[in-house]
């Protein structure tokens, strides 16, 4: 299996648990290139300690490529929207945008212990 390079956007309550479950479970297929938040978090303390860069949605978009799958989680349509538009105007056609959705069922394969909170209202794709 190719190793998958993943960013996050959004690193609140959602983004924030979901960065700390997979620093915490090192996976040589999996690697967090990047995050986006603008406030101070836990999940960006997480990043920052695990030397993952943190970065703006601009500087995010011009990973480019490198870039396979970028999990918004922020719960925020106008933030889904600007990533589309971006993605779009950078010509992206292989970084594929995760919603809170898929984040919720990948949690439920590595986490049998805990529920990932349910905090934003369904925003779709």
């Amino acid at each position: 299996m190719n190793k998958q390079s993943i960013a996050i956007v959004g690193l609140g309550r959602v983004g924030s648990i979901f960065l700390e479950e997979l620093v915490s479970r090192p996976n040589k297929n999996i690697e967090v290139i990047a995050v986006a938040e603008k406030g101070d978090t836990p999940g960006k303390a997480v990043a920052t300690s695990n030397n993952i860069p943190v970065l703006d949605i601009d500087a995010l978009i011009a990973k480019g490529e490198a870039i396979d799958i970028l999990f918004d989680l922020t719960g925020i349509a106008a933030v889904r929207k600007e990533l589309r538009e971006k993605m779009m105007a950078a010509d992206n056609r292989h970084t594929i945008i995760a919603t809170e959705s898929i984040a919720q069922l990948i949690w439920s394969l590595i986490a049998s212990d805990t529920a990932l909170p349910t905090v934003h209202s369904k925003t779709g794709y």
